[in-house]
């Protein structure tokens, strides 16, 4: 796969805002307080730059100290489905265009609404040994659970079923979607009625998911990783995933998916030869990213989702 071209990367500060139509919600109230990300009370800052995916470059939010979800509402004849979306960027930033309203552009088509959540970074996981360890408090995975929360407790506000809400993670967003299948303990105090809420999806979709095969084991061993919790409460889920990514080996997914199926859960993987990393749905010359949503919406079918 030939590199992706670099461009100059731009970043100054700015809250990021939705696109028109889109409506953006705290997740807590002002007078909550809540733990910082790593760069404290830094302002939130704005980028975009390196590198291009699909010709394109890709837009970020970071120093994010206050998250917000941003709801989108369906196109067409709502079908009562929700479904989460948790962009990626390696918990120092959130690509809020790349794998965030883009997939939500999608996701209202199919008569879905779609919630981006801008969650807080940076988070930077410690190493011991020479290796990233998990953080106990994981700060992007209690703004997810209080979406979650959220969303039931809203659910005839905003004209959803609580029982067809699902999410869709990418990179580091897809290692929040693994967290919020498998546990329902939260690390923060219960704020309101919606912390009181289930914080566990009812379908996980996950793409190029890392942080989850342990690889001191070996290679041909899909053992995962010491932090990595499996339940077989675990929701139905869908793995995507390119067979050559160069930052997210895909031995993180085949690990994940066994050890759920060993727990009884339904899981289904989308395996391709080519693709690399963080190709969002911006079409390039690999099939992956012009195949995977009809996938995808085969696969809500299946589940009873569509």
């Amino acid at each position: 796969m030939p590199p992706r071209k670099e461009v100059p990367k731009i970043e100054h500060p700015g809250v990021w805002q939705p696109p028109a139509g889109a409506t953006q919600i705290p997740l807590w109230p002002a007078n909550v307080a809540l733990k910082k990300p790593d760069t404290g009370d830094h302002p939130e800052a704005t980028g975009n730059g390196s590198p291009l995916v699909g010709g394109r470059k890709w837009h970020w939010a970071s120093y994010i100290t206050r998250p917000t979800m941003t709801i989108y509402r369906p196109e067409g004849p709502n079908t009562g489905a929700a479904m989460m979306v948790l962009p990626g960027g390696g918990f120092y930033a959130v690509a809020m265009d790349l794998e965030g309203t883009e997939i939500c552009d999608w996701v209202t088509r199919l008569g879905i609404t779609c919630v981006v959540l801008k969650y807080r970074t940076p988070q930077v996981w410690p190493k011991e040994n020479g290796r990233a360890k998990r953080p106990k408090v994981l700060l992007g995975l209690e703004d997810a659970q209080r979406a979650m929360g959220l969303l039931r407790q809203r659910a005839s506000t905003y004209g959803i079923d609580p029982d067809k809400i699902g999410v869709i993670g990418f990179s580091a967003g897809a290692y929040l979607v693994a967290n919020m299948s498998n546990t329902t303990q939260r690390t923060y105090p219960v704020a309101d009625a919606a912390d009181r809420q289930s914080p566990r999806p009812d379908f996980a979709i996950m793409a190029y998911t890392a942080r989850l095969w342990d690889p001191d084991k070996g290679r041909n061993n899909l053992e995962l990783a010491p932090w990595a919790q499996i339940s077989a409460n675990a929701p139905p889920t869908l793995i995507i995933q390119a067979m050559n990514d160069p930052t997210d080996n895909v031995r993180h997914a085949m690990a994940y998916a066994l050890a759920l199926n060993d727990a009884g859960v339904p899981v289904d993987m989308r395996l391709y030869a080519r693709g690399g990393h963080a190709f969002g749905m911006r079409p390039t010359k690999d099939p992956v990213t012009t195949e995977w949503p009809a996938e995808v919406k085969q696969w809500l079918h299946d589940i009873g989702m569509l």
